[in-house]
């Protein structure tokens, strides 16, 4: 086998990248170890140098590195630096929403997974011994909510996610919270945009279907109120299929699209 030679400016940037990537993996514990918090700024450039004693190119491949994963955004100009920012579930959805839409896969496919795994969540939050301090209350807020806002297609759309994402949020196993918070965020983006589409063009779901999907809300709050994990299964089961038919009934064969964390999360870094 022939040996590949390296010249001297090939090692130097080699090197450079190495002591980078060591850079950003102690900033990026760092950060998730919390030691630095989500909004935090990072100190200056010329202070990082010296604290971490690398080459200012070097600082800044990290700080890239950083960037590129979401836990930093580089301000450029006279009021330039670095913010934090803790991982979230919606950026994990963006990544994920990246991989999904770079295989073509079809909404439908993402409805599917939500239809197996957010029964399991309902009766996950109908099991937990503390569900009436934990998880009804904010249920049962969102559902009086909604009830508020029947006759707001948009509104109402943006309060029915919020529910689901309680629900998975109330589940109480951790991963599967941040499983299922991505994959409701990834929903959600869509949900949304259908929401907006079919109320501009006056085809959102009439107010009596609006009143079937809030009660079917109540419904499944109560099962979970009641420690009913069978029933909270069946009902969230049910609720789910029937509500994706309208997101995908105009173009069943619809891929899905990543959208900036940002924007799925509904808020602006």
């Amino acid at each position: 086998m022939t040996a590949i030679a390296i010249g001297p400016e090939a090692r130097r940037r080699l090197s450079a990248r190495r002591t980078a990537e060591i850079v950003a993996e102690e900033l990026r514990r760092q950060i998730l170890d919390g030691e630095l918090a989500d909004g935090d700024l990072l100190p200056r450039q010329d202070i990082l140098v010296e604290r971490f004693r690398v080459s200012l190119v070097s600082l800044r491949e990290a700080l890239r590195i950083l960037e590129t994963q979401g836990l930093v955004s580089v301000r450029r100009g006279n009021r330039g630096g670095a913010v934090v920012h803790a991982p979230a579930k919606s950026s994990a959805a963006y990544m994920l929403g990246l991989v999904l839409q770079s295989d073509s896969v079809a909404l439908t496919d993402l409805g599917l997974a939500l239809q197996e795994l957010e029964p399991s969540c309902a009766a996950l939050a109908a099991q937990r011994a503390d569900r009436a301090e934990t998880v009804v209350p904010e249920l049962v807020k969102l559902n009086d909510l909604a009830a508020e806002h029947l006759d707001d297609g948009s509104r109402f759309t943006d309060i029915g996610r919020r529910f689901h994402h309680e629900l998975a949020r109330g589940c109480g196993n951790h991963t599967m919270a941040v499983v299922m918070g991505s994959l409701e965020a990834l929903w959600t983006s869509h949900e949304r945009q259908w929401a907006e589409q079919s109320t501009a063009q006056g085809e959102y779901p009439s107010l009596a279907e609006r009143r079937a999907a809030h009660a079917a809300h109540v419904k499944l709050t109560q099962a979970i109120e009641a420690g009913d994990a069978e029933r909270a299964r069946r009902l969230a089961a049910r609720h789910v299929g029937d509500t994706q038919t309208y997101v995908v009934a105009d173009d069943p064969d619809q891929r899905i699209q990543a959208l900036p964390a940002q924007v799925i999360s509904g808020r602006r870094r």
